[in-house]
């Protein structure tokens, strides 16, 4: 080994070490030194990507993964990292180029073509996914990650008699993955004659489990049950997932009291008309709330008319709000964005988010933004895009906290896993909501849920009118929809819209009472 190469691989070893020790400033150096010695390397530029954004400089943590995608690299390793940060970043345009480099997909590995598909679907490029995830499928059948990951992409496209197919092959080669189980308590209604009960239950005996497996196993377990009718068995399932999940999970109440907090007391503009018409530029349709109040079936009937296009949930204007204020922070915004929005270029942040939409839509005059936390945002948004309509679904806060007490979500929403927190989130949310419409008058419009499910003509045609587009039938015929919908939704939104007799929280009631005397209503 030469002293070049020697004197590379300590400085690779004393950088990882650093970053192990979150001395990020020490680990840049020794990153950057390696750069030095070995220009344009692209597994260098990643990791000096990576420590930036832990370090909170998004800006330079961008540059980073964009240089290491223009240095094309063909690594497997590095382009399974770089893919992750290019999507990080929104960066589509950059992450396309890298699959028009791929050879021929038969050539491909399959842990990069898993890692494909998984950014694919993070964007909601299903169809694209699942092209990957195909060629993975040919080239082992029986291959348990191949086939939980295009499982859940089926089933993101309606496609649920393949998705519990697959399943049913994982079951059949790997009955212990816990995963699986969560995933077939979704697909249906579960039946007394047909149902995973007995299996999960022996699953969740099993030694050894660890917090995200327990959470897994005790949710699809919840859910069985409760489509059972067993509420007590359901109730001491859904408890004991929460416990699991809420485990794992860094979240303290007054952050987002905190949070609220700095948002009310940022100086609002001038008022303005409620909506400055820009020829030639297309119009964003937010959608905003609670997880789980009924933003994805609002877009899925948004989607039926002829001049929107449905997008999903996206984290474009988070991105945008991140560069501007260069910082990297985890989920939507904290209090460092906040603070640093005071000084920012909000036409400049209006114009990024446009011109990175760009590559996902048609000739569609309007597109929705689907992502329900951009309640947080609302305010930005409203200074950075004056053409934009704010959708916000209201629902009744007990069912919406239930509904996200029931719902598994990745790392995101910490708060929705404990009665008290839960309770607290939904009323600093109300709070904001309040806010955001005295400051931004005519900005936002209710739609409320329930009504929504018995009346989707009605509110629908004041929904439009709202948005400026005439009201076309088509928008309720939900069933001819063929979109990939990447929420927790997935299922539920591809039948037509109805209205419960009851609401799913109402057999929990006393269970529940800590909630609900926590959010304060009757």
């Amino acid at each position: 080994m030469t002293q070049s190469n020697t004197q590379i691989r300590d400085l690779l070893m004393q950088a990882e070490s650093q970053a192990a020790q979150k001395d990020w400033p020490r680990a840049i150096e020794s990153y950057e030194a390696v750069l030095r010695l070995r220009p344009g390397d692209a597994n260098v530029l990643v990791q000096l990507s990576y420590v930036h954004s832990l370090a909170g400089h998004y800006r330079t943590a961008r540059e980073y993964a964009l240089q290491a995608a223009a240095a094309k690299p063909d690594e497997p390793r590095v382009l399974k990292e770089l893919i992750a940060r290019l999507r990080t970043f929104n960066e589509a345009g950059a992450l396309h180029d890298c699959i028009a480099r791929l050879p021929p997909l038969e050539r491909v590995g399959i842990p990069l073509l898993l890692a494909f598909a998984a950014q694919l679907s993070y964007l909601n490029e299903q169809d694209h996914a699942l092209m990957f995830l195909d060629e993975a499928k040919r080239a082992d059948p029986g291959y348990p990650a191949t086939l939980l990951a295009r499982s859940q992409v089926l089933t993101y496209l309606g496609r649920f008699d393949e998705a519990e197919e697959d399943l049913q092959r994982v079951l059949a080669r790997a009955p212990e993955i816990a995963q699986t189980y969560w995933l077939l308590s979704r697909l249906r209604k579960q039946q007394p004659e047909a149902n995973h009960v007995d299996a999960i239950r022996r699953q969740l005996a099993r030694p050894g489990r660890n917090a995200d497996e327990i959470a897994l196993l005790a949710n699809a377990l919840h859910k069985e049950l409760d489509d059972l009718g067993d509420y007590e068995g359901a109730w001491l399932a859904l408890e004991q997932a929460c416990r699991a999940k809420r485990s794992r999970l860094n979240y303290r109440i007054e952050e987002s009291r905190v949070l609220v907090d700095r948002l009310i007391e940022l100086p609002t503009p001038p008022r303005a008309p409620s909506f400055q018409a820009i020829e030639g530029v297309r119009v964003p349709v937010f959608i905003i709330g609670m997880h789980r109040s009924g933003t994805t079936l609002l877009e899925q009937l948004l989607d039926g008319h002829g001049d929107v296009r449905g997008v999903g949930e996206l984290y474009d204007f988070t991105s945008q709000m991140r560069n501007a204020t260069d910082h990297h922070c985890r989920g939507v915004i904290d209090a460092t964005i906040v603070e640093r929005a005071r000084g920012i270029d909000y036409a400049a942040v209006g114009a990024g988010y446009l011109k990175g939409m760009e590559w996902r839509l048609g000739k569609e005059p309007c597109f929705t933004d689907k992502l329900p936390s951009n309640f947080l945002n609302a305010g930005f948004i409203c200074r950075a895009l004056p053409q934009a309509r704010l959708l916000h679904m209201v629902r009744d806060p007990i069912e919406t906290c239930f509904s996200n007490l029931r719902e598994l979500f990745s790392d995101a929403n910490p708060y929705s896993y404990d009665l008290i927190e839960l309770a607290d989130f939904h009323r600093q949310y109300q709070r904001l909501m309040a806010h955001w419409h005295e400051a931004y008058p005519g900005r936002i419009l209710d739609v409320d849920y329930a009504r929504l499910t018995r009346e989707p003509e009605a509110v629908m045609r004041e929904v439009m009118v709202f948005c400026g587009l005439p009201y076309q039938p088509e928008m309720l015929e939900l069933q001819r929809r063929s979109r990939g919908v990447a929420t927790a939704s997935a299922v539920q939104v591809r039948d037509k819209v109805t209205a419960r007799e009851q609401p799913k929280w109402l057999p929990y009631q006393d269970k529940l009472r800590p909630l609900i005397d926590a959010l304060g209503v009757s």
